[in-house]
């Protein structure tokens, strides 16, 4: 494979810099890379191998020579330099939620909908973290068995708001250990030692944005709009790496030991449980690793044909940067 020219838009933030050490571990064919980021972090100098590389301001005219972009700078300079590496010839891989809806734009999962890549006009979506964590597990459960409807409860880590939110986190917590004030500026809430339903803004019905990016991002990945999916979405103080509870009704009576013989073979799945010990996968244990951890799958005794199933994945790797480096890989 020939060698790319590839920039990181957003180089200096939590995603920015997972995407870039994902390039490096997953050995993708880079002839260059350029760093890019908002004026103020121009000048910074992050690692990428042996080299020490420089994070220049992001314009309109970054772009040129670019092969693939990586975005994930937000959803307004998504809205707003997207086209112009397109302009240059470059395919933009874009982690916001500005494109996911977007008819023309593929949103994609590689383990599930590769083929969506082909569409592309330019730019490609990376999912929302929380929707790629249901999603890669689910897809292999609703082939084999048939999904009538998910009820998704999550618990979001503090680095689904970034590297500030991460930082805020722990000086909080440090804060109240210490019996001192503390100011917040990325949380309206006492994030330290609580939890809260998800700070995205709500519709009229009373569903966060989350949770509707939940249902509506799945429909398009599966092509089905048929599939009830209900989500409800909590932050809890934990730094990195989300967890689900998947309660999951299928067409026919499917039983636990038919779930885990699919999901032990499903691409980017990995059973990890000591069900002797009760023990169950943790964001502890997701941290920094590539696959999404299932287990505890257990029959849901109020109703026929439902499974619960526990999910934890890195947000920050295939909740984001791991997928959008597999979208490259697909290119």
């Amino acid at each position: 494979m020939k060698g790319k020219h590839v920039a990181v838009v957003g180089a200096t933030g939590a995603v920015g810099r997972e995407m870039l050490a994902v390039l490096q571990k997953r050995r993708f064919p880079v002839r260059e890379v350029t760093l890019l980021a908002s004026a103020r972090s121009a000048g910074k100098r992050l690692r990428f191998g042996e080299e020490s590389l420089p994070v220049r301001e992001l314009t309109l005219e970054s772009f040129g020579g670019i092969d693939i972009a990586l975005f994930s700078a937000g959803g307004a300079r998504s809205r707003e330099f997207a086209p112009a590496a397109v302009e240059a010839g470059a395919v933009v891989i874009d982690n916001s939620s500005a494109f996911r809806m977007d008819p023309g734009v593929p949103l994609v999962v590689p383990e599930i909908n590769p083929e969506a890549v082909r569409q592309h006009q330019g730019i490609i979506a990376n999912p929302n973290c929380s929707t790629i964590a249901m999603v890669v597990p689910l897809y292999p459960l609703h082939r084999a068995f048939g999904v009538k409807r998910v009820v998704a409860s999550t618990y979001q880590a503090a680095s689904g708001a970034g590297a500030a939110a991460m930082a805020e986190l722990v000086e909080e917590t440090r804060a109240q250990l210490e019996e001192r004030p503390f100011q917040r500026e990325i949380f309206a809430q006492q994030y330290a030692f609580n939890l809260f339903p998800h700070d995205s803004p709500l519709d009229d019905d009373g569903y966060c944005e989350e949770e509707l990016k939940m249902v509506r991002e799945t429909h398009k990945i599966f092509g089905d709009a048929s599939l009830a999916i209900h989500a409800t979405c909590i932050r809890v103080p934990v730094l990195r790496a989300h967890s689900e509870a998947l309660n999951i009704e299928f067409s026919r009576d499917v039983s636990p030991e038919e779930a885990y013989r699919v999901l032990s073979e499903a691409p980017g799945v990995e059973i990890h449980e000591a069900r002797d010990e009760n023990r169950w996968a943790t964001p502890i244990d997701a941290s920094g690793r590539d696959p999404v951890l299932v287990g505890r799958i257990r029959r849901d005794r109020s109703q026929p044909n439902t499974l619960d199933l526990w999910v934890v994945a890195d947000q920050l790797l295939k909740g984001a940067a791991l997928n959008a480096v597999q979208i490259a890989e697909l290119l």
